[in-house]
């Protein structure tokens, strides 16, 4: 998932396995899942040692095919490159059948945690949990595969390359929902800042529209020094345009609609003086909106603000590069009831059908776009260490603890979509 800023705790649960399976009655699923939950955490860590990024994921495609394999798991291989989807079928008779995808590669970012299973690959690090995010639909799968008392089938998706590089794309034009048709589609993401045990997730837009935007504006240059060169300055246009883009954030986007341009990147190429105006500026950044509409003012009013600003300058002209890697994430209706309520049976009242928008961008949308489903937030807990440290920074790390949470929720949905 694309970085957004992290969401403030309301409250916090108690150290080990918080709000827990030991606390509470224990199910017969939570029951199941304790025996083989250190596996499942030296697969977590086993994958956080050695991550790879988008498209790249062969290592980590091959332990997840083989584990499913080692359960009675049906596998296919290749979809998307690197992605594969485990099958399995209920016991009961039902033609009904759903998608539940997790995320495997990992983020260019050179890990800062110094834990015993950091990443052993320079400038490689999972910093936002989607090995946590496969071991949890590896529990789910090992749960499901010896208790397939349900109707219908369950599809297993693990997607390559969510993290801006088109992998869930490349899944669907791979034939992902012919080969293995879904009624509904769900995925899950950790949340740093959210309490383990608590699940949030709302109906409608939950995560926004992500794109980047590249303008470089190329002019005649000048003497800094010289008053009858000030026509030529095109840093003058280029500030003048970053004001512009705040401003169309502000005042252009839907009503009641959160949305953001940010800048990331500024550059002048006047060469190491100082008192030369520099004959070309460039400036990148990234917007994020939650409307098809919003996004559409966004398209069009980034590259006409450029060209407008360049006419006011002599000699000058403006290069506009602009494109969305994903696009808001909509949770349906339907989907999100049955979401809610399988959370419900894994954590209780610590479901918050309400949780706030964020302006990350989730691959996972273009999923949604082919079949309704829905998406839900899993709390990675609040404290000061890597489980409370946002995502895509070098010193996050997903926390173990939420595991079971996770294989859980998984089995709930199942349960709730597949029973007779």
């Amino acid at each position: 998932m694309l970085a957004r800023p992290a969401v403030l705790a309301a409250y916090s649960f108690a150290a080990g396995l918080h709000h827990s399976l030991l606390d509470r009655a224990m199910s017969d699923v939570r029951g199941a899942i304790i025996p083989y939950l250190p596996e499942l955490t030296a697969i977590r860590r086993d994958l956080h040692a050695h991550p790879e990024i988008g498209f790249e994921e062969v290592r980590t495609s091959s332990i997840v095919a083989d584990k499913l394999r080692s359960w009675g798991v049906d596998v296919s291989l290749g979809l998307g490159r690197t992605g594969l989807v485990g099958t399995i079928r209920g016991s009961r008779p039902g033609s009904r059948s759903i998608g539940l995808r997790a995320d495997m590669d990992a983020l260019p970012i050179n890990e800062a945690t110094g834990l015993p299973y950091a990443s052993v690959n320079p400038g490689r690090m999972h910093a936002c949990g989607h090995d946590g995010h496969t071991a949890m639909l590896l529990g789910a799968a090992r749960y499901l595969a010896s208790h397939r008392d349900f109707s219908g089938t369950v599809n297993l998706i693990f997607q390559p390359a969510e993290e801006g590089l088109g992998g869930a794309k490349g899944m669907i034009a791979d034939g992902l929902f012919e080969r293995f048709p879904c009624d509904s589609v769900y995925g899950m993401h950790n949340l740093p800042g959210m309490p383990v045990g608590k699940f949030g997730l709302r109906e409608g837009a939950l995560l926004a529209s992500a794109g980047l935007f590249e303008v470089t504006f190329s002019g005649k240059g000048g003497h800094a020094g010289l008053s009858e060169h000030a026509k030529y300055d095109i840093a003058a246009v280029l500030a003048k345009y970053v004001l512009a883009l705040r401003e169309l954030a502000a005042n252009e986007a839907e009503p009641g609609e959160t949305a953001v341009i940010r800048v990331g990147e500024l550059e002048g190429h006047g060469g190491a003086s100082l008192n030369v105006m520099p004959a070309k500026t460039y400036v990148g950044g990234t917007m994020r909106c939650f409307s098809p509409q919003t996004r559409a003012v966004f398209t069009r009013r980034i590259g006409e603000l450029a060209h407008i600003l360049v006419a006011e300058a002599a000699d000058a002209s403006a290069k506009v590069e602009l494109r969305w890697i994903t696009t808001a994430l909509i949770n349906a209706t339907a989907q999100t009831g049955v979401a809610a309520r399988a959370a419900a049976a894994v954590a209780g009242a610590h479901v918050d059908t309400n949780t706030p928008r964020l302006s990350g961008g989730e691959d996972f949308a273009y999923m949604m776009e082919v079949r309704p489903g829905s998406f839900i937030f899993l709390g990675n807990g609040t404290e000061a260490d890597g489980h409370g440290q946002d995502v895509h920074t070098p010193k996050y790390d997903f926390n173990d603890d939420i595991i079971p949470y996770g294989v859980e929720y998984w089995v709930k949905l199942v349960d709730h979509e597949l029973s007779d």
